[in-house]
């Protein structure tokens, strides 16, 4: 059977199940054939074979895209004749492909012999932004050569062309309103976990985002208003909160944005999105990926008394009350040059930071990659012609106070500015361009991540990134026929690619589903590194780590670097002492709870970087800190240590570096053996006093400081879903922290110890809590499923080596097999311990969920609707967060234990446990001051 006939049999089976179009073709093998069947004018496919061949192949890298720019090069070259598409055609077509074999092809045609078509080449050339070393080098070599078309191209780069003459920013754009959901609104709702398999397939995925019926809506919406774009809001919340997901905004895009090629399928750009308060700023980099538009519309405000005091209800929250409507089928109007919001004549809201000259430009260019390669391009073309660059772009905001120290955030910034013009230290609010030391991406995002860097031609990683991993934790605990299409092409893709994969492609070292967070955790070396990962908690114990879209991974691992404002910091500190029966999760908890009381309700965390100085806290566990930084809301967060601290966790880091080495993960690049190397040089760094642990100024200036007590914390924790809130925007947040006495005698239908959120610590917990039960009782009996997933191999290794494994095997009912690795997700819990292999297993929803309407208490990060635990008709599920201990001792008793109860079970338990630090954490302004580093673009 050929190729074609396989192709047509599947569109068949496509629009029979599904109601779906053609997939779009990335075949090399498959679009040879189409060709074959275009070249015979007799050929019954002909036709469709035109079709697919124009309308239906990928561009950029994909191995179809080589076949189809060297068929346009054959065209236009006169080598073959195809009717339908003449030689301008052509052009046109390769035009669209931005970049990889269609540049190849473009100055192929550009430098040769016929002075006709090397200027019809030159004259797409000067459209295209997405260059790489080969390309660039062949047109500088041809300049240097003395060659007429080169130079003017190189000219038309200079002046950014590419750039100055696209059609400016429409000045009044009509957006008619749909309420996707009352509160905050995730990044789930718009592309759901569980659908994580079929991300890559843009059409079919896109049949998941909200619910058929609101799609549908959606279309009508654009039916009845032909002239207005449809802006989906998050009313009385923010939108896009939770994970990185390209795929969220990809399928917003799909259905209310705009197609970005007539010859590219499914791929859709500038989507406009809304919330009453805001955009998440994950979400909102998303956005910028793709020239869309997301509007703050605090269309909600805090009631007022008549003296001004905030109106409080029953609960001690803010009352609000509507500033303006936005009810679905309102239609507005964005005026982008007096950046407001208008409803007709009526003035209805400053949206002033949504179009900031930077993200003007993104918007003009199509997304925030061709402004980041337009740039790159510009400076590299000035300088070969001996020429300044004529100032195009919006310049970098670069902000200086004199007399003010550096936040620890600034700090990081400065030392990895490039191209910064500023003789003095920068401050928050200034916008510019980093270098990005270590990259992550992850397994359900990682195939969009390789789509991203086919479109933009990039074929091996940026020499800039010191290290970069594949994770395989997020399918790890069901082998299923999803993943076992999806997961070896991804490995495969990014180790070619140059990336750490966590499964070998060649299959000589074990698979390693170990956490992503963990291995990024461990291979940053550097507290002064910026790290990029594609999941939401990126949220590294070292370094400053931000949490990713798919194309924001691919845009670092291909140039290096990012471009985004400096944030600004809130300081938390800590005083008292922490109880011995409190778990450092409680802490966590608390720190949001306190914060809120603190500043009224208002949570000072969201959008800003948390400064929180953990002291002598080791890495691993001041990771649960951070880790649940993303859940307040966060942009990031950086973690004080001091310097002894800081060495003993980078030789932790090393040590499992070594560990991968060992097992075989290196590869040829040395990458590992080079991280080892930047560990030791910071070691050396911190000991010898020449570079001690990051730490900000001592005038440093924050948005904020919140001071946690620990005596406050005198029973667990715990982050509510409220999914019975009569307030429908408030369910599903993380800021309902309660004490496990609200929750007297409730019943627990399941427990969870896993993910991100747990460490070593938390494996011992479990184990010495069963020998406490076991001596007490004589035997144990669990009443509610306890599931159990380590975060990584390491920890399963030493916890075999020092004993502890023995008991946790010893009372599970379940243990994982890696030689025979589950098939299909369990759908029904027995009340037994399950060993579950190393990832995130319930967390992330997309295999493993405990059984619909179930009472969840977990050590996770989720609270979204239906992630952990869908609804039935009677109930709703619950996902409850909490420590480990109150997790464990839930199941046995199958509800939530009495404070005493508690008490009791972790008695002489060593918990993690945490002291404040007892000098400050600062450095005295002026002595250990970072300044811009000055790094000519490449």
């Amino acid at each position: 059977m050929s190729l074609y006939t396989e192709y047509m049999e599947e569109i068949q089976t496509r629009k029979a199940e599904l109601g779906l179009s053609p997939k779009p073709i990335d075949n090399a093998e498959l679009l040879s054939e189409i060709i074959a069947q275009i070249k015979d004018t007799t050929n019954e496919h002909r036709e469709d074979s035109l079709n697919f061949f124009i309308y239906n192949t990928l561009p950029g890298t994909t191995s179809a895209a080589g076949v189809k720019a060297q068929f346009l090069k054959e065209i236009i070259l006169g080598e073959e004749s195809v009717a339908e598409i003449t030689a301008d055609f052509a052009f046109e077509l390769l035009s669209h492909m931005k970049g990889g074999p269609s540049i190849a092809a473009l100055l192929d045609l550009a430098l040769g012999e016929d002075a006709a078509t090397a200027s019809k080449a030159a004259d797409v050339l000067k459209t295209q932004v997405f260059l790489y070393d080969a390309d660039t080098t062949r047109l500088q070599d041809a300049f240097k050569a003395g060659n007429a078309v080169a130079k003017d191209i190189l000219e038309s780069y200079a002046k950014a062309e590419f750039f100055t003459k696209l059609p400016d920013v429409a000045e009044k754009i009509e957006v008619v309103t749909y309420i996707a959901g009352e509160g905050d609104i995730s990044t789930d709702l718009l592309s759901p976990g569980h659908q994580a398999h079929s991300r890559a397939d843009r059409e079919l995925h896109g049949q998941c985002m909200i619910t058929p019926e609101a799609q549908q809506e959606i279309v009508a919406l654009q039916k009845q208003h032909p002239n207005a774009k449809v802006m989906l809001i998050a009313e009385k919340g923010t939108m896009g909160v939770g994970s990185s997901r390209m795929s969220g905004v990809n399928n917003v895009a799909l259905w209310a944005g705009e197609q970005a090629s007539p010859y590219v399928p499914f791929i859709n750009i500038a989507p406009v999105v809304a919330g009453t308060n805001g955009i998440a700023p994950i979400f909102l980099t998303t956005v910028d990926v793709t020239g869309g538009i997301g509007l703050d519309l605090k269309n909600w405000v805090k009631k007022v008394d008549a003296e001004g005091n905030t109106v409080t209800d029953e609960n001690g929250d803010p009352v609000l009350e509507e500033a303006y409507s936005v009810a679905t089928g309102t239609v507005l109007t964005i005026d982008t040059k007096a950046k407001k919001l208008f409803n007709g004549e009526e003035e209805l809201a400053d949206i002033s930071s949504a179009f900031t000259p930077q993200k003007v430009e993104f918007m003009k260019a199509g997304g925030s990659y061709a402004v980041v390669f337009g740039k790159k391009l510009q400076t590299l073309a000035a300088e070969t012609l001996g020429v300044a660059a004529p100032a195009v772009y919006a310049p970098s905001k670069e902000i200086s106070h004199e007399g003010q120290g550096l936040t620890a955030v600034e700090k990081i910034f400065n030392r990895n500015a490039v191209g910064v013009q500023s003789e003095t230290p920068l401050h928050a609010g200034s916008n510019v361009r980093v270098k990005v030391n270590i990259v992550g991406s992850q397994d359900t995002t990682g195939p969009m991540t390789s789509q991203e860097l086919e479109a933009m031609a990039a074929s091996t990683i940026s020499p800039l990134v010191d290290g970069a991993y594949q994770s395989g934790c997020h399918t790890a605990s069901v082998w299923d026929k999803k993943a076992q299409a999806n997961i070896p092409k991804l490995m495969a893709f990014m180790n070619k690619f140059g990336l750490i994969t966590a499964r070998d492609p060649k299959g000589v070292y074990h698979s390693m589903t170990d956490v992503i967070h963990k291995v990024l955790n461990d291979i940053t070396v550097d507290d002064r590194a910026i790290i990029i990962g594609g999941d939401s908690h990126t949220r590294m114990s070292k370094g400053v780590a931000f949490g990713a879209d798919s194309g924001t991974v691919a845009l670092a691992l291909a140039t290096g670097e990012s471009a985004m404002p400096i944030p600004e910091s809130v300081k938390v500190t800590f005083k008292g002492n922490m109880a011995k029966h409190m778990d450092f999760r409680d802490v966590v908890h608390a720190t949001q709870a306190q914060m809120l009381k603190q500043f009224g309700g208002e949570n000072v965390f969201q959008g800003r970087i948390i400064e929180v100085h953990i002291g002598t806290l080791m890495a691993d566990q001041a990771f649960t800190f951070t880790d649940w930084t993303a859940e307040m809301k966060a942009k990031a967060s950086i973690c004080i240590s001091n310097n002894e601290t800081l060495v003993k966790s980078i030789e932790l880091a090393k040590s499992r570096i070594q560990i991968m080495i060992n097992k075989g993960m290196e590869n040829e690049a040395k990458t590992l053996q080079g991280l080892i190397d930047l560990a030791d040089e910071r070691i050396a760094g911190v000991q010898s006093g020449e570079q001690p642990a990051l730490a900000p100024d001592d005038n440093a200036k924050y948005y904020a400081e919140v001071v946690v007590d620990l005596d406050e914390i005198v029973e667990p924790m715990i982050a509510d879903p409220d999914v019975n809130n009569e307030d429908v925007s408030k369910r599903y947040t993380h800021d309902v922290i309660r004490p496990v006495s609200f929750y007297n005698d409730k019943p627990v239908d399941l427990g969870f110890v896993g993910s991100c959120m747990v460490h070593k610590g938390d494996m011992q917990i479990i184990a010495q809590m069963l020998r406490n039960l076991e001596k007490l009782n004589g035997s144990i009996e669990f009443k509610a499923p306890l599931v159990v997933a380590p975060p990584t191999y390491n920890i399963v290794d030493e916890l075999k080596a020092e004993g502890d494994w023995d008991i946790l095997a010893k009372y599970a009912g379940f243990q994982f097999d890696d030689e025979q690795p589950k098939t299909a997700a369990r759908t029904k819990y027995d009340n037994i311990l399950y060993l579950e292999r190393p990832g995130c297993n319930l967390c992330m929803g997309n295999q493993e969920k405990a059984e619909p309407g179930d009472t969840v208490i977990a050590t996770s990060t989720r609270l979204f609707q239906g992630r952990v635990v869908a609804d039935t008709a009677e109930k709703k599920g619950e996902s409850l967060l909490g420590s480990t201990p109150l997790v464990v001792l839930s199941t046995v008793l199958g509800r939530f234990p009495t404070i005493e109860e508690y008490t009791a079970a972790v008695e002489g338990i060593d918990l993690t446990a945490f002291t404040p630090a007892e000098e400050e954490l600062t450095t005295k302004f002026g002595s250990e001051q970072a300044v811009p580093v000055k790094v000519v673009d490449a």
